[in-house]
């Protein structure tokens, strides 16, 4: 518990070296306005000159003793603040401006104590509540410490030289990378040529009508990143964790999912199954198929997992099915998953994992004659697009074409049964193309086409 005969963590002398310096050089407030906020300071009356000096900044005024007494006296807060005598000894407690940042993290640093204090009362409250919802009172608490570690991740302008650093110090091979560093492998040679893996801090959305093998490939890529010694995550929000298992047990062993639910199969096959127990069993693959949770609530157990075990890859099956933060109140379900799409960017950034989230598309792809997805049917906002730094289609044309009709039509080419066209309509980094995979839907299993244009452009 909290003490209350215990001050706070705080830095007077640090507080006011910070404003003393900016009394001494306007110019100075450039080097920390950026992550030091006025709620930084202990001090009313220091909180109140930063305040001023920061108007005065916005306003494209100087900055001096002169100018921030005028200011406070307009807010009427000179007398509060000790007058021009507390800025005078403000000027005379520094003797440059020199090391303001130096300062100014001090009092960031005390100020994320205090936060921390505060936050362990709040976290307090939420368990003296004793609410029967124990997830959401755990997501609650994990949004306060998140909240604390989110408002320190300010950015900057850098040089150049220091983005181009981590090119220099490693090698051209990425097999030089360390583990947290190194791109995630899909386990299929021709995405992993045009994406260079699966980057870290990436949204790669995944999306195609139902039945057509998203969830599919999706556990098949993340099967192949534990294979290379990645460390996957899986929020399962449709499937069971059994389901889940099953389709990998069966993409593994090249079993028949419905032989596999029905435990009938032969010995030779079961000596399979059992093979592929064993390596899965091994793998570092972590499933959580809670059916309605935030992102936030995804973000809490993904670092915890990150925490604990490790965690280097995130599929979420799907995003449509993901609970926003209004929890539908207002009716607009597309601001919601506007909002739904930032926060997995976000969480890919926090993580700095790729987490690939798979979406359904609208039905606008079966009123089309070629059923060909664009990026326009993402359902239900734009911004999933805008956010993704790679958006995949996956289009079967054996699902929208009976063998019949495309005898008729191309009698020359064979039935494209089980060949999926992957469409890569957007590459953030790098160029975009379309790969071919055949499909084996009784085992749940993607595999290369060699071949570049297995059949002609439908």
């Amino acid at each position: 518990m909290v003490q209350s005969d215990r001050l706070p963590p705080h830095d007077i002398n640090a507080e006011e070296s910070v404003i003393g310096s900016l009394l001494i050089d306007g110019e100075s407030i450039t080097d920390v306005h950026g992550f030091l906020n006025p709620e930084d300071f202990y001090r009313q009356r220091n909180r109140m000159c930063y305040e001023a000096a920061l108007d005065l900044f916005n306003r494209d005024e100087a900055i001096n003793t002169v100018t921030i007494a005028h200011e406070l006296e307009a807010k009427e807060q000179l007398e509060e603040v000790g007058g021009s005598a507390y800025l005078t000894h403000l000027v005379a407690s520094v003797p440059t401006s020199v090391h303001i940042e130096h300062f100014a993290r001090l009092v960031q640093r005390t100020a994320t104590m205090r936060r921390l204090i505060s936050a362990a009362g709040d976290i307090a409250d939420i368990g003296f509540a004793d609410d029967a919802d124990v997830s959401g009172a755990l997501s609650a608490a994990e949004d306060i410490i998140f909240g604390i570690r989110n408002s320190q991740t300010s950015r900057d302008f850098v040089h150049v030289g220091e983005a181009l650093d981590p090119f220099l110090e490693q090698s051209s091979a990425l097999d030089s990378l360390e583990d947290d560093q190194r791109p995630i492998p899909t386990g299929y040679t021709n995405m992993d040529q045009l994406f260079g893996g699966l980057q870290r801090s990436d949204m790669i959305v995944l999306a195609a009508r139902p039945s057509i093998g998203k969830s599919t490939l999706g556990l098949n890529l993340a099967a192949n990143a534990a294979k290379a010694r990645a460390r996957v995550g899986i929020f399962s929000l449709e499937m069971g964790r059994e389901q889940v298992a099953m389709r990998l047990l069966a993409a593994e062993a090249r079993l028949n999912m419905h032989d596999i639910r029905l435990r009938r199969f032969s010995s030779t096959e079961e000596t399979r199954m059992v093979d592929a127990i064993g390596l899965l069993s091994d793998l570092a693959i972590y499933i959580d198929d809670t059916p309605f949770q935030t992102v936030a609530e995804m973000r809490g157990k993904a670092r915890r997992l990150q925490l604990t075990h490790g965690l280097d890859f995130v599929v979420v099956d799907y995003m449509q099915l993901i609970n926003g933060s209004s929890g539908g109140r207002d009716g607009n379900r597309a601001q919601e998953v506007s909002e739904i799409s930032r926060q997995m960017k976000a969480m890919a950034r926090d993580l700095n994992v790729p987490v690939i989230a798979i979406s359904q598309l609208s039905r606008a792809i079966e009123r089309r004659e070629s059923h060909r997805p664009v990026l326009s049917d993402l359902r239900e906002s734009g911004s999933i697009e805008q956010d993704a730094d790679i958006v995949m289609f996956i289009h079967r044309e054996d699902r929208f074409v009976r063998e019949e009709e495309w005898n008729a039509r191309h009698p020359d080419q064979p039935y494209p049964r089980g060949l999926a066209e992957i469409i890569v309509s957007k590459h953030r980094h790098g160029p975009i193309d379309n790969l071919w995979m055949s499909v084996r839907d009784e085992h749940g299993r993607y595999m290369e086409v060699r071949a570049e244009t297995p059949v002609e452009q439908f």
